[in-house]
């Protein structure tokens, strides 16, 4: 992670700055507020602001359904009806905003879940830092051969150390000609909102990022599956560390129903209760094509 010297002291003094509120704050993410949580070779997510905790859950689903819930169960378990019932405007009533420094190629996917609010630096304005993801030599994978967006097997020895010379020399010669072609010295330059298109996928960027946390619990249970592209769910894995620290017991739920569940199509609930009744089901008799078959297997296996 690339933080100047300027920037870490900005974070130290923001953190050791405290205010009287009357607000209600979640003490284990009040811990973590503004710290820079390394992610990939030089990106990182910071917490810069947050607004309710798992009483603000309760609090609006005890509105919704009335005072009558609150004898019937504790938060914990209201949390956890409201999750396995898929209730989700209670979650809604948390929000969290947060400074993330990554990849060009990893905003554009993670840009697809548009229901945050997103202000991203500009490189109109602003002229982008010489900082390029370059993967480490064991996320350097071939193309799967089952998946058209997945990965296979790790590529070693001569083609690895190849197909990295090409990353690192791409990225730098990119760079030297963008920085060419703006305005120094006596030449007039290109505009920056030109000169940024010479610019490789890999360039990191950073925005800020503010969303509920219903949906925030939708983008973290398609990233941060072991499905997902590894460079979005190492960011995934962070915020999720982040939102156990916010949130426990709407984490601990969403763990429960959410990450470490699966779901079954109407033909896969069908196979379940005739292997249970003893019958051998292959996929030929499942009334599944391949690929659901193989992802029903998977599911299975867990």
């Amino acid at each position: 992670m690339s933080l100047t010297a300027e920037q870490q002291a900005e974070i130290a003094r923001s953190r050791s700055e405290t205010r009287e509120t009357r607000r209600v704050v979640a003490e284990g993410l009040e811990a973590r507020l503004y710290e820079a949580v390394p992610v990939l070779d030089h990106g990182f997510v910071r917490v810069i602001d947050y607004m309710g905790d798992d009483a603000a859950i309760v609090q609006a689903a005890r509105v919704s359904y009335g005072q009558g819930t609150k004898a019937a169960r504790d938060d914990a378990g209201l949390i956890r009806y409201l999750m396995r019932h898929w209730h989700s405007t209670p979650f809604e009533m948390c929000e969290i905003k947060l400074h993330v420094k990554l990849p060009v190629f990893v905003a554009r996917q993670w840009i697809r879940h548009r229901t945050a609010n997103v202000n991203e630096y500009s490189a109109r304005y602003s002229i982008l830092d010489r900082e390029f993801y370059i993967p480490a030599p064991e996320n350097l994978a071939a193309q799967s051969t089952v998946n058209n967006q997945g990965r296979g097997a790790v590529l070693e020895g001569a083609e690895a150390a190849e197909v990295l010379r090409i990353l690192k020399e791409d990225s730098t010669r990119a760079y030297d000609h963008y920085e060419a072609m703006l305005a120094q010295d006596d030449q007039q330059g290109l505009a920056r909102e030109l000169a940024r298109m010479n610019l490789p996928a890999n360039i990191y960027t950073q925005w800020y990022w503010k969303i509920d946390l219903h949906n925030l619990m939708h983008f973290l249970r398609l990233r941060a599956d072991a499905h997902a592209q590894y460079e979005i769910r190492v960011y995934a894995e962070a915020i999720c560390e982040l939102v156990k620290a916010w949130v426990p017991a709407a984490y601990a739920a969403f763990e429960d129903y959410r990450l470490g569940a699966v779901q079954f199509s109407g033909p896969g609930m069908a196979c379940l209760r005739r292997m249970l009744a003893g019958e051998t089901v292959t996929q030929e008799t499942s009334g599944m094509s391949k690929g659901e078959w193989r992802e029903f297997e998977a599911a299975l296996k867990g």
